[in-house]
């Protein structure tokens, strides 16, 4: 198996992010994006068995939350990696090539690895007599690899909600819940407490435990799950750790990062944002759990000075300037509208390339991006079975009063943005990671 029949394997499996079934022989059914099977984790774990349970090989740094994580994962990565140990980090989605999921002192793994990864799958699967999701079968494989290469520590990023997510066979050291917002509601229910509840499902016994989330009644009812998950403590935002500056600097924020035992006073974070900031703090205050210990303010230095976040208010063009954000849910685009605001106010002009998925409501999100009749929205489906219909998003905006177009392909969005965006202004594209990935190719071709 090479490279190009372990991507057609994997392929060849149900996708619960893409809603791609090339063959659903065993799978459940999806229907409206709703997977209609009771969640158990025991197809995972048989996976696993035939595998030799590498999970339970590995030092895991467990991370959940409906914003953030992604960021916080590379953050700690990072930090860790700085801290002078040997780091395994599984992240999704990917931008560009599935190897970007696993990624071993922040490097993905090469061609031959993902495809010898493959390889053992395969004859896994097999032998447990099953049929595994895409995500199930590259989260056991990022777990192989990680015990295969005997990593120090492994930093593991949830797929979606926490208690059910194929990456809880494994019991992380440290867990960690950044923040709780309303997101895949048709999975994990409509209220913010019954988001928490999932997410809260990735703490086990023994662990540390940190909460993210400041909201008081559902940062109440976290700490109260953990602690009956036997958790040995609770770290909480605000109290145990914090950002307490938080400041505009060139290239990203200038930060004073709180733990519970050190005040990490001008640490420079090369990310837009002032969420990102936050997600400074909680990467922060999780390494130290997880090494039992401040680190030194080198390794906080230059540990959040290497951190790289593509896809996240990344810059890929000066004129016009165009920045790309994964923003895909209402409180992940209000932070992109707000650090739009904050740091990029000397340019007002706003011209959003934006595409959604089912179920989105394209109204909601333009609001929370603060698209208003100032601006210009140009819509365009992401490449996905989900995408939405652009015309809903031009009819949303038309609703608004917003100037707004459709466009047929993602060049064709992009040369319409840039031939649009006068001298002071700003083109955005967002909405949707798969939207993301494929601008950020086409900028970069």
């Amino acid at each position: 198996m090479n490279y190009s029949e372990a991507i057609t394997f994997l392929d060849a499996h149900l996708n619960m992010e893409t809603g791609i079934v090339n063959d659903v022989a065993g799978a459940a059914p999806i229907v409206a994006g709703r997977r209609f099977d009771p969640p158990s984790l025991d197809r995972m774990r048989r996976l696993a068995a035939f595998l030799g349970d590498p999970q339970d090989d590995l030092r895991v740094l467990h991370i959940t939350g409906t914003n953030g994580k992604g960021s916080t994962a590379r953050m700690a990565t990072s930090l860790l990696v700085a801290h002078g140990l040997s780091v395994g980090t599984y992240t999704s989605p990917h931008l560009a090539r599935p190897n970007e999921r696993i990624t071993s002192d922040g490097e993905p793994i090469g061609d031959e690895d993902f495809a010898g990864m493959a390889r053992v799958l395969r004859t896994a699967e097999n032998a447990a007599g099953q049929r595994n999701s895409w995500f199930e079968l590259v989260t056991a494989g990022a777990f192989r690899v990680f015990s295969d290469l005997a990593v120090e520590s492994a930093v593991i990023e949830v797929g979606a909600g926490g208690r059910w997510d194929a990456t809880n066979i494994a019991d992380g050291v440290v867990s960690v819940i950044t923040n709780i917002d309303l997101d895949h509601q048709q999975w994990f229910g409509d209220t913010k407490l019954d988001i928490a509840r999932e997410k809260v499902g990735i703490v086990k016994s023994g662990s540390i435990a940190l909460v993210g989330e400041t909201d008081e009644d559902i940062a109440n009812y976290l700490e109260r799950a953990a602690r009956d998950a036997e958790a040995s403590a609770v770290w909480r935002k605000g109290v145990d750790f914090a950002c307490d500056s938080n400041r505009v600097a060139l290239g990203g924020r200038l930060c004073t990062l709180r733990t519970p035992t050190t005040s990490y006073r001008e640490v420079f974070v090369p990310c837009h944002g002032a969420h990102q900031g936050e997600n400074a703090a909680t990467a922060l205050a999780a390494v130290e759990a997880f090494v039992d210990g401040p680190l030194s303010e080198s390794v906080v230095l230059n540990g959040f000075a290497a951190v790289l976040n593509p896809g996240r208010m990344e810059v890929v063009g000066r004129d016009p300037l165009v920045l790309l954000d994964g923003a895909h849910n209402p409180a992940g685009a209000r932070a992109a509208a707000a650090t739009l605001a904050e740091e990029f106010q000397a340019l007002p002009g706003r011209i959003f390339v934006v595409g959604f998925l089912h179920p989105r409501d394209p109204g909601e999100m333009l609001d929370a991006l603060g698209a208003n009749r100032n601006s210009m929205v140009i819509a365009v489906a992401p490449p996905s079975p989900r995408a939405l219909n652009p015309d809903l998003i031009v009819e949303a905006a038309a609703h608004r009063g917003i100037p707004a177009v459709s466009a047929s392909t993602i060049e064709a969005a992009l040369d319409r943005a840039t031939a649009e965006a006068t001298d002071d202004a700003i083109v955005l594209v967002s909405g949707s990671l798969y939207l993301v990935a494929a601008a950020r190719a086409v900028l970069r071709r």
